[in-house]
């Protein structure tokens, strides 16, 4: 079972806290950890939570919970800290003896199940496809496309871990829902903290002294100046947060918008809502797919190196 970060124990997990408490920790800590973010983590270990007590799966919680430090830069630096500790692959205890013959990670058997908390990811998505339904907040691409299907050929395989989380030998299990999505936030904080070290005059001096020669070429941006929101309709627009995020993760949620032809602007917005595709969807995650299926029966059929044999006495 993880256990809090940094003293923080007497905090619930995400999946337990309402919108005005996600909303506070936006607007603190880690500035990357905006409310849209927050409140996909929080989805996803409601919703793992969920599946576990129908399914009866043995689901530990991920108790990972932002830092609230007045500095962005140490926040940000505390919640990449807790997210490896959090992801690192469980191992087996010290003295047993399947760390010699066998492998130091307890749950890096087959491609289906969680290296950290040995979760059967294989009967979630089955059952309910969270991968899929878990988008990140920028470019609404889902957990399942980016980490769980082929980029050449856009069929289904299972995402492998790393013994050093971003880093290190691929094993042979996989994160669960929760888990990985802390993985991606993980890799974009990761990207901006290099991005940011990119910029420092030491930096510049390194590459200077590899002969790499460095030139500032301006560009111009247009940027389109937006008709302010209503003071009727700010309080509405949480609302419409969350049916964008959900419009991306479903055909079932259809948002148009009539714009005027002289001005540009959005003149009316209709929102529909169609059962028949949320069926049709339910009905769909309820199946595993055969390509997917096939590819678990693969990667579980592998060769185990043998145990040797050993000498008497």
């Amino acid at each position: 079972m993880n256990m809090p970060f940094s003293g923080e124990s007497q905090y619930a997990n995400l999946g337990f806290s309402n919108d005005a408490a996600l909303m506070a920790l936006a607007a603190q800590g880690n500035p990357q950890l905006t409310r849209a973010v927050l409140m996909e983590q929080a989805a996803a270990q409601r919703e793992m939570q969920q599946i576990a007590n129908q399914r009866n799966l043995e689901v530990p919680k991920v108790n990972f919970y932002p830092s609230t430090h007045a500095n962005p830069r140490k926040a940000r630096s505390q919640d990449i800290r807790q997210a490896y500790r959090l992801l690192r692959p469980t191992k087996r205890f010290l003295f047993s003896p399947r760390r010699i013959f066998g492998s130091k990670y307890l749950y890096n058997k087959q491609s289906h199940l969680c290296v950290v908390d040995g979760c059967d990811c294989k009967e979630l998505i089955q059952y309910d496809n969270l991968y899929a339904k878990i988008c990140d907040d920028e470019t609404g691409r889902s957990l399942w496309d980016m980490y769980w299907q082929n980029p050449v050929t856009g069929e289904a395989e299972a995402f492998l871990a790393m013994d050093k989380v971003t880093s290190g030998r691929k094993m042979r299990g996989t994160y669960c829902p929760e888990h990985l999505h802390l993985f991606h936030l993980l890799c974009k904080w990761e990207a901006e903290e290099e991005k940011e070290n990119e910029m420092k005059p030491s930096r510049f001096r390194d590459k200077v002294k590899q002969g790499v020669s460095i030139v500032t070429v301006p560009v111009s941006i247009a940027k389109k100046d937006e008709a302010p929101v209503p003071e009727m309709l700010q309080k509405y627009e949480p609302f419409f947060e969350m049916l964008e995020q959900d419009s991306r993760k479903t055909s079932g949620i259809n948002i148009i918008h009539y714009k005027n032809p002289e001005t540009g602007m959005n003149d009316l917005t209709s929102v529909h809502f169609d059962l028949r595709i949320f069926q049709k969807e339910l009905m769909q995650m309820n199946q595993p797919t055969p390509a997917f299926q096939e590819i678990l029966n693969q990667q579980a059929n592998e060769a185990v190196p043998p145990v040797p044999p050993q000498q008497p006495q």
